[in-house]
């Protein structure tokens, strides 16, 4: 059965001019609940970026850019500038992760958005901000990752710093993005105007840091590595078994008193030391010397079930496949199918938030680079005379 459009954000015409991964991101969401997002791909030749994210078909590509409709647009060449902005005349948004001065460059910056459509949004996602000493700075990841705090943090005490292994500054920055995108049409409906939203993969991963970063604005206290541990509560922590390692969390003294039962341990229940959270973090690597001989006599799973039957929050810890093979996982249904020209039947990462009455969903793969071109611009009122000027003149 084919999967029906997202009715939530109908009617919304967003133009897509991001590349990499953050902006994309943002789209994406934008599409999987029922946006038409247009795709601007470069004419062949002249992308930059081609392959940063693989091939067109790949994985990183179908999942980032499915929901989509794809024309070719040379921004650079006057035809092509001038057909952007009368797309615009009639898009609701427009999202960008170029670098801050080139959407002026091209003559596509806010201002001149404003000028044809009061009501248009662009948001505006780059490494470090819009403005300032590193705006002109390429933003990656990893760059943000660093500058952010959370490699600082990230690996085990007095080892080198550990990059995250997925892209947290680039998804976040896009999901921000998305957020910023829903609020700015919300005021949009009340004052009729449109405005420019931005955010940066650095200001996103300092978000992202929360907690850690409240803990140095609030008490000056820098955060050290803490390999596997909670940073400021024990015994949260990864603990190895029989056959494995499993995640045990407890984080307050009703489940340290619930794991004590667990484990069959009055005396370790007992100790006055360990009855507090603070008493416990100041015993941390006494509290896990006391528990690695316990919980390595039994597997994961007889320590998984034994933990819940108590109250205890604990969980495996997965690689990829047995991530999508748990039945939980299974069960909230967040890995999707949809039929690709190119690679058949695949399945690709749902949205993880559920409406009740318009959820998210995927009903179409990526598309082929100008596959829509012509569809598009007749959409636009444009005749085939027209087009194939454009096309002549280098626009598409």
């Amino acid at each position: 059965m084919t999967a029906q459009r997202s009715a939530a954000l109908a009617g919304l015409r967003v133009l897509d001019l991001t590349r990499v991964r953050a902006g994309p991101a943002c789209c994406r969401i934008l599409a999987d609940f029922g946006a038409d997002v247009i795709k601007i791909d470069a004419p062949e030749g002249l992308d930059k970026n081609a392959g940063v994210s693989g091939a067109r078909h790949g994985y990183d590509m179908l999942n980032l850019h499915r929901n989509k409709r794809s024309m070719t647009l040379n921004l650079k060449s006057d035809a092509g500038r001038d057909l952007f902005l009368d797309m615009a005349r009639g898009a609701d948004i427009v999202v960008e992760n170029f670098r801050p001065d080139v959407k002026t460059r091209l003559g596509l910056d806010y201002a001149a958005l404003d000028a044809v459509n009061p009501r248009i949004i662009l948001a505006s996602i780059s490494g470090f901000g819009q403005t300032g000493p590193y705006a002109g700075r390429a933003g990656f990841d990893q760059i943000a990752q660093g500058m952010g705090g959370l490699m600082g943090v990230t690996g085990f005490p007095g080892e080198a710093p550990m990059r995250a292994g997925t892209a947290v500054a680039d998804l976040s920055s896009g999901v921000y993005a998305a957020t910023g995108i829903l609020l700015a049409l919300t005021e949009r409906a009340r004052s009729g105007r449109g405005q420019w939203v931005q955010t940066s993969l650095l200001q996103s991963q300092i978000a992202m840091m929360d907690f850690q970063a409240a803990r140095y604005l609030v008490d000056r206290e820098v955060p050290e590595q803490a390999g596997n541990d909670h940073p400021t509560v024990t015994p949260m922590g990864v603990i190895a078994t029989r056959d494995g390692h499993i995640n045990l969390g407890v984080g307050g003294d009703g489940q340290w008193q619930a794991l004590c039962d667990a484990l069959d341990a009055p005396d370790l229940k007992a100790r006055r030391d360990f009855a507090t959270g603070a008493g416990r973090t100041a015993h941390r690597g006494q509290i896990w010397d006391i528990l690695r001989p316990i919980f390595a006599v039994r597997t994961s799973a007889e320590w998984i079930d034994i933990l819940d039957r108590h109250g205890v929050p604990a969980g495996p810890i997965y690689r990829m496949d047995e991530v999508f093979d748990d039945p939980q996982v299974r069960h909230l249904g967040i890995a999707q199918s949809v039929q690709d020209p190119v690679r058949g039947e695949v399945s690709l990462v749902g949205q993880p938030v559920d409406l009740s009455r318009t959820p998210a969903a995927i009903v179409s793969s990526v598309p082929d680079a100008g596959a829509d071109t012509d569809e598009i611009l007749k959409g636009l009122g444009l005749d085939d005379a027209r087009i194939a000027e454009l096309r002549r003149q280098g626009a598409l």
